[in-house]
């Protein structure tokens, strides 16, 4: 619908940076997105490559579904991090919509505390699955596969990424709580200082 003017209203944009509470950890993970983007994108390629290879060639791989499921996976972990330091991720806002600035900021400190603890117990958990994936019994290095006609050993690189995604998450959360303490309001250039954890 328009305006009387003839205009159209203008619709809202996706946040075009980290938040400036995300830090200069949020400006990393910011920048990292397009590694799995294109990661994306290649797992499209793949899939296309094997339909045709599959069902026109009558020759499929052994690699393509393995790895597109691992590229699709890690961008998915990545996806958590992401939203994070956009402040893009979900929230049930029927209350948060209708308080003052200041207990919104309230909400947004236990917000994060509360995530960076759900973070961190993931992390936990992921833990255990790291260990069966990487080590052996008697504590050698271990990569486990997939028991494919392949066989990477893309399980034991997927735990370990969960891992690690989950323990950078529980940190950014925790620069996220520590930001909306301090009262650290709006946006910043990437290049800004203030409010850096």
């Amino acid at each position: 619908m328009s305006d009387p003017t003839g205009h159209l209203p203008e619709t809202p944009r996706a946040r075009p940076e980290a938040i400036a509470q995300a830090g200069r950890l949020g400006r990393l993970i910011e920048k990292g997105g397009i590694v799995f983007a294109i990661g994306i994108f290649l797992a499209m390629l793949i899939l296309i490559q094997e339909v045709f290879l599959r069902y026109v060639l009558n020759s499929p791989t052994s690699w393509a579904h393995e790895t597109t499921v691992f590229l699709c996976a890690v961008a998915f972990i990545y996806g958590g991090l992401y939203c994070a330091a956009r402040d893009t991720h979900i929230r049930v806002v029927i209350l948060y919509d209708f308080v003052s600035p200041r207990v919104r900021r309230v909400l947004d400190i236990v917000i994060s505390v509360v995530c960076a603890l759900s973070a961190f117990a993931f992390a936990w958990a992921s833990w255990s699955m790291v260990k069966r994936a990487v080590f052996r019994p008697d504590g050698s290095l271990y990569m486990e596969t997939s028991g494919s006609a392949w066989n990477p050993p893309t399980p034991a690189m997927l735990k370990l990424f969960l891992f690690a995604g989950m323990i950078v998450l529980t940190i950014q959360f925790l620069i996220l709580a520590y930001n909306y303490a301090r009262g650290e309001r709006g946006r910043q250039a990437p290049d800004a200082e203030q409010g850096d954890c």
